[in-house]
């Protein structure tokens, strides 16, 4: 049987700001972030299987998707725990705002790494992560690809 690979797109708002960078972006902004999750495996061949046919139900992978990343980071506010925007993001904790203190600067491309791990950790062993694509505005997107990592 050949191995397909099929892909899951997710939405979601969040904001955060590059603690020590030199531009815009060292201030606290958002993004209307666009995700699209790719994974690879073989269809299920057994025809008494409810999935038969399927690499993996669309519905499992939204539910690992919407659990791991889009329901944790929609509108949330992300920071590195590592910088002085801890003072911030106890600040906004105390008015009830939704804060991430994360170990990594909150970059497109950090975070990829970052989904990719929290993926990978929860799909079924057959099932493998091909590619993640965060796109971060219009014109800008991080990729992560398990051939290269």
């Amino acid at each position: 049987m050949s191995t397909i690979r099929i892909t899951k797109k997710f939405n979601f708002e969040t904001g955060h700001a590059l603690y020590g960078y030199d531009g815009k972006c060292k201030n606290v902004h958002g993004h209307s972030y666009k995700l699209s999750v790719t994974v690879s495996g073989k269809p299920i061949t057994d025809n008494t299987n409810p999935k038969f046919g399927m690499v993996i139900d669309f519905t499992d992978l939204k539910k690992i998707v919407n659990e791991e990343i889009v329901d944790v980071f929609d509108h949330a506010t992300v920071f590195n725990q590592n910088t002085p925007h801890v003072e911030l993001a106890k600040e906004l904790m105390a008015r009830d705002h939704h804060v991430l203190l994360v170990d990594y600067q909150p970059t497109s491309e950090m975070m990829v790494i970052d989904f990719a791990q929290k993926i990978r950790s929860r799909l079924p062993e057959n099932i493998k992560l091909h590619a993640i694509k965060l796109q971060e505005t219009e014109s800008s997107f991080a990729e992560w690809f398990a051939s290269e990592n």
